[in-house]
């Protein structure tokens, strides 16, 4: 039960931090800075996505084996 609450809490903040990476890119495309700045802030974004993502999907499979 502790570990679905740990698993569910890092699930939060990955999703957060890719709303975080995404704001930031956002406003540095906004601000008309360095483009390939702007592009690996975005980049940044796929790769925490993508961790979030893992992390969600590792949650759905774990729960359906039996986990609570």
């Amino acid at each position: 039960m502790m570990t679905d609450n740990s698993f569910f809490y890092m699930i939060i903040i990955a999703c957060l931090v890719v709303a975080g990476v995404l704001a930031w890119g956002l406003s540095s495309f906004q601000a008309g800075g360095d483009g390939k700045k702007s592009n690996k802030i975005m980049q940044l974004r796929i790769a925490a996505q993508f961790v979030a993502v893992i992390l969600i999907v590792g949650f759905a499979y774990f729960r359906s084996m039996g986990g609570n």
